[in-house]
Order: structure tokens, then C-alpha cells, then sequence
């Protein structure tokens, strides 16, 4: 099943219903107006909006419209909790190599995680709003999971059974703030932007054998100005499946329905498939040519980002967004 949020001048969009081929969709307010509404009440919503998935496939829904004419938001425009982990300790200890940095054994069995900013996500095709390209602009393109209700202490195995909905992200990143922030030892904040998401999301069985124990085995694609950056398998090289961040983000409190864990950066060991994020290629350079010589993202780029099945179908739609210049 796949849904997204558009516009209807609420903070919280109207939930539609999307239709395998990501063309047509359907307003389904009898079963739930929001997407939060939604996974809060999954078990009454969540066989009556698949029914309204297959009949949408089969054609036998007549009050469609064109999805690709609908503005689309992020398909939760806002969560009550957001957190990142990294779970590609490869792209951790290739950073680390970089900067002649020793990778710490406990990030191999330990994830590393942090909370980001929830209160309000822009959708695939938004714009990036950024004041000052000094700032160091990234994109960092990842896999993401929607949860239901998580008690506390959940192991890894059973928090594979919370997640319900799948999808891909932009978590833009500004490099240049964030080593003054890091510092200070309490964290990320402002080097950490809204975070962009693909159109719609999809439910685990939406992707047949390709997911498994956690992981999306896929490449992701990063375009940036038409030139493709990477397309990494997000199923390689993840050091930490969904189940085991889940339940590091768990472990000492629930997590409320419509938490949504995002895996970092996805990244392959050597990098022999491209990278999800510039910082990476600029590190790249500097291990071989002793400095980084591609520039970070400028107004006026502009990144895609995508995902496609076996036959080349898209499966979340694309992230396909311009940078461009904040004024106050």
C-alpha cells in the first residue's frame, strides 16, 4: 500500500491513498483525514485503506485525481518525535579516516543516534531555504521507517514488527556549522535543517522480497545537477537494521506512534557505488589528493534523490528540490 499527504491548508495535509504507479489517488476521509490519524489508530485503518488500495489498482474507484497535480507534502508534515541513526559505520569510518581520526570499536556494536527537529518536515519537491551558502549545504540521502506505539525495552526482533511504513529522505545537512556545534558535546541543532521526504510511503509488503531483517536492498540514487553522485544499496553495509535502532531509540522509553528513525547516510564499503552525501566525496578526495576539491551545494542546484524497483519503477516517487536563498 502506498500513501501520501497533500496540500489543504492545514499543517497536517489530507491523507490520500496512491496507486502502485504513483498517477492516480484517492481521498479517503471516512477512514482517516491525517496520516497521523492514521498510524495512531492502525489497527482499525490499516485493512480498510489497503481494500481501498487494491480497488484503486483494479480500477474500481471513480472519485480519483491526478497525483502529480496535487502539491505533496511530506507524507507526516509533522511528528512528535524524529531520530537519526548511522547505521553505516563504513561512511562513519570513512569520515574519521579523513580527518586521521581513530573509529571508536563501540560505534561497530553500539549505533549512534541523535533527535532531530519534528515539528515540522517539507515535502519532495519544496525548496531548500538556506541563508548563507557558507554554511557548507549537503544533502544526505537515507531509508526512513514510520512506527506504531513502542513500549520500552523493545529487543530488535520485535521492534521489526512496529514498523509500518517505509520510505526515503533528504536530511540536509550544514558541514560547516556542525564542528563548532559537536564542540560543545550536546549534539546537532542548527546544522540540522528541515528534513525533505519522497512523496508518498509505503507499507513493508509494498516491497516484496526486497525487504528483509530490516533492511531495503536497493540502490538509492543521488542526482545532483544531473549528475549522478551515487546510488549505494541501502541493504549492504548497514551495520545496524531497522529492528536494532529501533531498539537502541527504545531502550529506556516508548516511543509514540508516528516515530519516525531514519538509518544515515547510506553508504557502501570502499564507496565503489557512489556516496548518498557530498561530505563523503569530499573525503574521499582528501584521502587521495590531501584536500577536497567538489564544493558544497550552492542556490541554484538542485538534487534528486530516488529509489526503483527491480523493473525500474519508481517506489516512493522522487526528491527533487532546488537550493535557494533564505530572506528574512
Amino acid at each position: 500500500m502506498k500513501l501520501a499527504s497533500i496540500d489543504n491548508k492545514t499543517r497536517d495535509g489530507q491523507l490520500v491513498v496512491v496507486n502502485k504507479e504513483l498517477t492516480k489517488a484517492v481521498k479517503v476521509p471516512e477512514i482517516a483525514a491525517t496520516m497521523q490519524f492514521a498510524i495512531d489508530n492502525w489497527k482499525e485503518t490499516e485493512a480498510k485503506l489497503q481494500h481501498v488500495y487494491e480497488n484503486l489498482n483494479a480500477d474500481k474507484i471513480p472519485d480519483t485525481f491526478d497525483f502529480s497535480s496535487a502539491r505533496v507534502l511530506a507524507p507526516i508534515p509533522r511528528a512528535y518525535h524524529w531520530a537519526d541513526g548511522s547505521a553505516y559505520v563504513t561512511h562513519v569510518e570513512l569520515v574519521r579516516k579523513a580527518r586521521n581520526s581513530e573509529l571508536p570499536e563501540s560505534f561497530w556494536t553500539d549505533p549512534l543516534m541523535y533527535m532531530g527537529a519534528s515539528d515540522a518536515f517539507i515535502g519532495a519537491t519544496d525548496d531548500i531555504m538556506i541563508e548563507n551558502e557558507e554554511w557548507g549545504i549537503d544533502f544526505e540521502s537515507e531509508v526512513a521507517v514510520i512506527t506504531d506505539d513502542v513500549p520500552a525495552g523493545t529487543n530488535p526482533e520485535d521492534a521489526l514488527h512496529h514498523i509500518k511504513l517505509i520510505t526515503i529522505i533528504n536530511d540536509v545537512s550544514l558541514r560547516n556549522l556542525i564542528p563548532n556545534e559537536l564542540s560543545k558535546q550536546f549534539g546537532f541543532y542548527q546544522s540540522k535543517p528541515w528534513t525533505s521526504f519522497a512523496p508518498v510511503v509505503v507499507t513493508p509488503d509494498e516491497l516484496d522480497g526486497d525487504w528483509t531483517n530490516g533492511k531495503l536492498h536497493l540502490p538509492l540514487y543521488s542526482t545532483l545537477n544531473g549528475k549522478c553522485i551515487g546510488s549505494p544499496n541501502a541493504g549492504i553495509d548497514m551495520t545496524f537494521d531497522f529492528g536494532q535502532l529501533i531498539a537502541h531509540a527504545s531502550k529506556t522509553r516508548s516511543l509514540m506512534a508516528g516515530t519516525v528513525i531514519g538509518s544515515g547516510t547510506v553508504a557502501n564499503q570502499g564507496s565503489l557505488n557512489g556516496s548518498s552525501c557530498l561530505a563523503e566525496v569530499r573525503c574521499l578526495e582528501i584521502i587521495k589528493d590531501g584536500k577536497a576539491s567538489t564544493p558544497f551545494m550552492r542556490f541554484g542546484d538542485r538534487i534528486e534523490i530516488e529509489m526503483k524497483d527491480r523493473n525500474g519503477n519508481s517506489i516512493f516517487g522522487k526528491i527533487n528540490q532546488v537550493v535557494k536563498e533564505y530572506k528574512k
